[in-house]
């Protein structure tokens, strides 16, 4: 069957947005819609403006015999301060206010939309960094390292904390909470990562960094490096943070229980280089 342009092209720019981050050769897609490479080459020229000028993304070229293209999902600046302003204007809400400084998240969490739009953003920072594995903790890391994994088409481990039988064979640590100072543990399967990946962990609140702290430490279990770290709300802590190096979307700036009021400002998402 013999492709015309436009069935190339919509079925081409639905692969690319499937595969992130996947080097494909021309041969695929040459072979795909039985056209020339010079043919396919117009079509991905196509392609790469369309998604540069409405920040969906780059589209790289690889030279040589082993090359191809490569989608690398990006957002412009200004899309990026969109997202972080519905997220405030969202978690500003009076009722969302929880005993200990907390903010309830369950719904933002769960919804497919803003979750996909956070995890983007985030790979968006992380698009040059080499990421092989997205780390969290059961259980409301879980959706936003997801939703950074798909962007970055790379697995995510869940770290739990209490062995489960299905894991197989685990590695243990203990840890102190930043936040109560209590010794928690992390159990993790050795099935889960590979002696020298990067790692990129996660999760949706950070107070002190504890949990952050705990799981960078794990990492040295594994003989892995941590490659980053991402966090959807951080609190502005009167103590030390046990993390130095992180990006942040949203910043809980103060909490009034009494007054039941809450103060939300950009995280250091642009600040820390996440731009």
């Amino acid at each position: 069957m013999k492709w015309k342009r436009s069935e190339r092209l919509v079925d081409m720019t639905h692969y690319l947005l499937d595969h992130p981050h996947k080097l494909i050769p021309l041969t695929y897609f040459s072979d795909l819609y039985e056209s020339a490479k010079s043919s396919i080459s117009e079509d991905l020229g196509i392609v790469k403006e369309t998604f540069e000028e409405k920040g969906i993304g780059l589209l790289m070229t690889v030279p040589g015999a082993a090359g191809g293209v490569k989608y690398i999902p990006k957002l412009h600046q200004q899309e990026i301060k969109g997202i972080m302003a519905e997220l405030i204007k969202e978690l500003s809400q009076s009722d969302r206010l929880l005993p200990g400084g907390y903010l309830y998240m369950t719904d933002v969490l769960g919804n497919p939309d803003i979750m996909n739009r956070i995890g983007k953003v985030f790979a968006t920072a992380f698009a040059d960094k080499k990421i092989d594995v997205i780390m969290t903790v059961a259980t409301k890391g879980i959706p936003i390292a997801h939703a950074i994994a798909r962007h970055l088409n790379v697995p995510v481990v869940i770290v739990r904390r209490d062995s489960k039988v299905t894991e197989g064979s685990t590695v243990s640590i203990n840890y102190v909470s930043g936040s109560s100072r209590r010794i928690q543990t992390m159990v993790l399967s050795k099935r889960s990562m590979k002696s020298g990946q990067r790692v990129l962990i996660t999760d949706d609140f950070m107070k002190v960094g504890g949990t952050m702290n705990g799981m960078k430490n794990l990492l040295e279990e594994f003989e892995c490096t941590l490659a980053g770290v991402a966090v959807l709300v951080e609190a502005e802590h009167s103590d030390e943070r046990l993390v130095e190096k992180y990006l942040s979307l949203v910043k809980l700036h103060e909490v009034s229980e009494k007054e039941r009021t809450i103060a939300l400002e950009e995280g250091n998402y642009f600040t820390n280089g996440g731009f």
